[in-house]
């Protein structure tokens, strides 16, 4: 059985790989990195590091004419900051709508381009990182369970009932998919998760502080400081 997972070089999709890997062997996991017009190309380079490092292959896509015309505080061609407070702080002025560094509906594209990818390479099931903690106070709708049911069902359908989408840690917070990483020996040293692309993370947009907490939830310091 092989399996394609989508990496963007961060803890999540890190520790899915590990599982990939663990349960298929290298030489049946395929990655996926995928640009989609990001203000740096940090998560790509960890993303080549970490594949390297299991042995793994790695393919790229680039979607991001896809994204030209979003705003979103993420990509290269916006006009907003990217947000240095938690997403708590950040939900309490959206009025229920996702965050600024939500890119819209990059789950489902993602999901949808990696379906291809996967059929063409005789793979039979797509892994992917969402975890609940990112799903909380809809942050980022994409990632929830409800999103990962119907995604997972339009997939398994439109594939003629051949691939299968697994979001294992949809249940999991990133406390706990750390506590499983640390389990596989997953290398976080070559991760990077920084919405900024400077030499050093920046240890105070969303994802460093959940990045943060989840490790110190773990008893250790960031193995990438």
């Amino acid at each position: 059985m092989k399996a394609l997972v989508l990496f963007s070089g961060g803890v999540d999709s890190a520790t899915c790989l590990g599982l990939a890997v663990e349960r298929y062997g290298c030489e049946n996991v395929i990655a996926l990195s995928v640009y989609y017009g990001q203000k740096h190309n940090k998560e790509t380079e960890a993303a080549a590091k970490i594949c390297e490092y299991y042995g793994v292959e790695l393919k790229k896509l680039d979607l991001s004419l896809i994204f030209a015309d979003s705003n979103c505080s993420l990509l290269k061609n916006s006009q907003l900051d990217i947000p240095k407070e938690s997403y708590s702080k950040q939900l309490e002025k959206t009025d229920g709508k996702p965050v600024s560094t939500y890119v819209p509906f990059r789950n489902g594209l993602f999901i949808s381009s990696a379906a291809s990818v996967a059929l063409s390479t005789g793979c039979e099931v797509i892994f992917y990182g969402a975890h609940s903690d990112d799903a909380a106070g809809n942050a980022y709708p994409d990632c929830s369970d409800e999103f990962n049911d119907a995604i997972s069902r339009a997939v398994y359908i439109g594939s003629g009932k051949q691939l299968k989408v697994e979001a294992p840690f949809v249940g999991l917070n990133k406390a706990q998919v750390v506590k499983l990483g640390l389990q596989l020996n997953v290398p976080y040293h070559l991760t990077w998760s920084c919405y900024e692309g400077g030499d050093k993370p920046c240890g105070v947009c969303g994802t460093c502080r959940d990045r943060e907490a989840a490790f110190k939830a773990n008893g250790i310091s960031d193995p990438a400081l």
